[in-house]
């Protein structure tokens, strides 16, 4: 973990999202306290799960199908 003051953040901002952009993650400093930490985001391998997903079936019926009903149920 690197650490740096948020003046050298500030004139190097470049450098040092280069480096979070590599996994690393900086702690950032104002008057010699830590204000806060920038860190890699953590993706999903793959964002297009939508593509792949299956209805969920319950008692050989789909849940939105179990669920519309319930509300038709429900209605006064």
């Amino acid at each position: 973990m690197k650490t740096v003051t948020f003046s050298q953040l500030r004139n190097n901002a470049k450098t040092y999202f280069d480096a979070v952009e590599q996994g690393e993650t900086v702690e950032i400093y104002r008057h010699g306290k830590p204000i806060a930490m920038l860190t890699p985001v953590l993706r999903e391998p793959t964002l297009n799960r939508w593509k792949t997903a299956r209805p969920i079936k319950l008692s050989g019926v789909s849940a939105s199908k179990m669920i519309i009903e319930e509300r038709r149920k429900n209605r006064f």
